[in-house]
């Protein structure tokens, strides 16, 4: 069992405030999010025999030690998830993952877009109350949304979208002329400022994030899913999504291939990403069953949410234990918020005891 020193990583959609108070750091920078895995853009490192490796090389040096037989045999020698915090105070981009065959499909011919040969299914588990835009609206209520909007130039996306056809509004959205785009959100921020509600609202701050992005209609063509504190949304491949704002923990398979619509600064390809998204595609919530674990059903990873009594982790399974509150105890480390220890492949139960608050991650298998 190591404890873990993780990245932070600072992107300009972070919190200056929540995560910095969580690891005990003074308000800063934007810090986004918490990376604690082995995933070589932001590796965990731990101390051994007095020297500092990262966990990928300690994986890399004894797969089946520390994964365990039916990590390996199923996964091969590497761990395969990725736990997270994040805290957004803005959106992050609009995006899609791609499954396990479109990965390792875009991974062989060397596209660009695909850093991994792996897919890229997320969790998300609000530790605030949290907002996101995930699945695409049935086609009707978009067009009802936007012909409220009341936009002569939007015309083709509304006709579009009362043929049903998803696929084309969107791609009409996302590939408006370059010359045309501030005129076109200039002129969406100021009727959804006139409309108001949580959808128009949500619109109309977008706009003002992303003046020249017609990806800022998002609200209204995605459905919105607001989660309260130990509430979850599962988000498998293909479902058009992003965050709006809050603090969370997020697990997900450990990839780094993401393709993006747009409220980014980012390059955007549309017809990449309009090959991956599925527009019947939607997020599931899962609900943690009576030990508390969230299984949303996919191999690469569960997880586990202890909370002020004694859990009890068996099989032998990596994991990855993250205190978020108070203090918790498993073998011999004591971690207080903010700190996280690696629990290699054991046969032994590991019974995790105290007053505080953590998450466990673990391969789905």
């Amino acid at each position: 069992m190591d404890l873990l020193t993780n990245p932070v990583k600072e992107y300009d959609w972070g919190s200056t405030t929540e995560l910095a108070a969580l690891l005990g750091l003074p308000p800063g920078p934007p810090r986004a999010e918490l990376w604690l895995g082995a995933h070589p853009s932001g590796p965990s490192t731990l101390d051994r025999g007095g020297r500092t490796y990262t966990l990928a090389e300690v994986l890399d040096a004894d797969p089946v030690g520390e994964l365990g037989t039916a990590t390996v045999d199923r996964f091969g020698p590497r761990l395969p998830f990725l736990l997270k915090l994040l805290s957004a105070r803005r959106a992050l981009s609009l995006q899609v993952h791609p499954s396990d065959e479109q990965a390792r499909q875009g991974y062989a011919r060397r596209d660009p877009h695909y850093a991994d040969p792996w897919a890229k299914p997320e969790l998300v588990v609000a530790l605030t109350e949290f907002s996101a835009l995930a699945g695409l609206r049935p086609a009707a209520e978009a067009a009802d949304l936007l012909a409220r909007l009341a936009l002569p130039q939007l015309a083709p996306v509304v006709a579009a979208l009362g043929q049903g056809d998803v696929a084309a509004a969107l791609h009409t959205v996302l590939t408006w002329p370059r010359t045309a785009r501030r005129e076109l959100v200039t002129a969406v921020a100021a009727a959804a400022r006139e409309l108001g509600g949580q959808d128009f609202d949500a619109t109309a701050r977008l706009a003002g994030q992303h003046p020249d992005d017609p990806a800022v209609l998002a609200p209204l063509l995605l459905r919105r899913h607001t989660l309260a504190p130990g509430q979850a949304l599962y988000l498998p491949a293909g479902v058009l999504h992003t965050y709006l704002g809050g603090f969370a923990v997020e697990v997900m398979g450990a990839s780094d291939n993401v393709l993006r619509a747009g409220l980014t600064g980012k390059p955007v390809d549309v017809p990449a990403l309009l090959a991956i998204t599925d527009v019947r595609a939607q997020p599931g919530r899962v609900v943690p069953d009576a030990s508390g674990v969230y299984r949303p059903g996919c191999p690469q990873f569960r997880l586990h949410h202890v909370s002020g009594s004694t859990s009890r982790l068996a099989g032998a399974l990596p994991r990855i234990l993250l205190c978020t509150g108070g203090t918790v105890t498993a073998g011999e480390h004591r971690l207080h918020a903010g700190q996280a220890v690696f629990l290699p492949a054991r046969h032994d139960p590991l019974t995790i005891r105290g007053e505080g608050t953590a998450y466990c991650a673990e391969p789905g298998i």
